[in-house]
């Protein structure tokens, strides 16, 4: 049964793309929250048994937990998502990372329970991993499938937001704790960064209950054509573009992490330069992004989905080399400049068009799913395993990042490639017919 009714007064694309930016910040920023904290606090607290470039590898092991844990999020979220609905999905989502996230600025400290302090770390890392890997297809269909036709390239790129959003107010935390003295940064600053996200779970859940179900998800409702089981319809009938898909990926996620974790651990540990010199050029890098997500998001719309993404992938090939040397320059403004350019220009272009051109490539039937699997699965290598990957690249290059630069030309030409072979989505619909010739000769599966 629809969850419309005759008298309902469907909110405007513009409100439900805010609903989305602001859920989806809020969620961001408490995932992003335990990246920052892994690269300037944990390694002290929680594993502080272990020495020097050890204890930076476990902090930053825990790290890549959460991305394990978000396919199972993704995966469990997405079937119900696609059955039951977008909207109850995102709420429940929201509601299991902010628990998770208060949860850690209430954990003790490795030399107050021992070992159980970063057991505990990780169970929690893994809530919030779940939490995350669930709220990402919601909250970009509640975007993409609300928008017109015409403008989902950039309603769309509004779920996107919350990604450099939720890393300018986590990077934006961290900083205004870091203006404390170093004993109480250490003691209690940097947990009042994770208690806020209480305060910030009631104003998210506020506006999310505002929305109603999307408009494409209630079409299937009202065909009956519900899928019994998501993932097995995704896979046997859009396999194709659900790996090429998670291909397109794996820049942006390596992008996002490179600059975000390891580098701003680089600067502070390998290079022993203030950390404040990479989280503020952290800040205004991602608040640029902010801004360039949803202007690359609506220039797709004019030009096309491919065309945009490939300018930022090729500008993040480009770029690798020059990053490596800019950086090892030890130089405050060069050092800011990779930073602001690298989560600003290059992460904002890559990202602002992969909300609609995700979308538009799966059917309404399995999308959540579809979204939920090509982000979360392929997260786990193009994000969560980057700032490990870097590490032992920095060590293989004694203590240089011009290994890590080549790994990155790697990645930016795979992601290339996959976008080579997957077609231009701009100005395809989101019912079957729309979509690939397979999917035509097809029935849908009924309930």
């Amino acid at each position: 049964m629809s969850t419309h009714k005759s008298t309902d007064l469907p909110p405007s694309p513009r409100r439900v793309a805010l609903a989305s930016a602001v859920g989806a910040t809020i969620e961001w920023y408490d995932f992003f929250l335990y990246g920052t904290a892994a690269a300037v606090v944990f390694d002290k607290l929680y594993f502080n048994g272990l020495n020097g470039p050890a204890a930076q590898f476990a902090a930053f092991a825990t790290f890549a937990v959460g991305f394990f844990a978000r396919p199972i999020g993704g995966l469990v979220f997405g079937h119900f998502g696609d059955r039951i609905g977008r909207k109850q999905m995102l709420l429940l989502t929201l509601v299991i990372m902010g628990i998770g996230t208060a949860l850690i600025g209430l954990l003790p400290t490795y030399d107050s329970i021992g070992v159980w302090a970063p057991i505990a770390l990780v169970v929690l890392r893994v809530l919030q991993g779940i939490g995350v890997g669930g709220e990402y297809g919601g909250a970009v269909l509640l975007a993409v499938e609300y928008a017109p036709a015409e403008r989902r390239g950039f309603y769309g790129s509004f779920a996107h937001i919350g990604v450099p959003g939720g890393l300018v107010l986590a990077a934006g935390a961290f900083s205004l704790a870091g203006l404390l003295p170093g004993e109480d940064f250490l003691a209690w600053g940097w947990r009042a960064c994770f208690l806020v996200s209480i305060v910030l779970l009631g104003i998210g859940a506020y506006i999310r209950l505002s929305v109603m179900e999307t408009p494409e998800f209630a079409k299937v409702q009202e065909r009956k054509e519900i899928s019994r089981i998501p993932l097995k319809d995704l896979v046997a009938e859009q396999p194709r573009p659900l790996l090429l898909g998670m291909g397109t990926r794996f820049i942006e996620g390596f992008t996002f992490n490179l600059f975000s974790v390891y580098l701003l651990a680089y600067v502070a540990t390998n290079l022993e330069l203030p950390r404040a010199w990479a989280l503020d050029a952290i800040i205004v890098g991602a608040a640029i992004g902010v801004v360039l997500v949803p202007v690359a998001g609506a220039l797709s719309d004019r030009v096309g989905r491919k065309p945009v993404y490939r300018v930022g992938a090729w500008l993040g090939l480009l770029f690798a080399f020059p990053a490596a040397h800019l950086v090892q320059t030890e130089n405050r403004w060069a050092i800011s400049a990779v930073f602001i350019v690298g989560l600003g220009a290059i992460y904002g272009i890559v990202y602002g068009p992969l909300a609609a051109f995700w979308s538009e490539l799966f059917d309404t039937r399995y999308r959540y799913t579809a979204l939920s699997t090509l982000y979360q699965v392929s997260g786990i290598l193009a994000s969560g395993l980057t700032p490990l990957i870097a590490a032992w690249l920095v060590t293989k290059g004694e203590g240089t990042l011009w290994w890590v630069a080549g790994y990155n030309v790697l990645v930016a030409a795979i992601s290339l490639i996959c976008a080579r072979f997957l077609p231009e989505t701009r100005g395809r619909g989101l019912d079957r017919e729309d979509l690939d010739p397979e999917l035509e000769r097809r029935e849908p599966v009924t309930v």
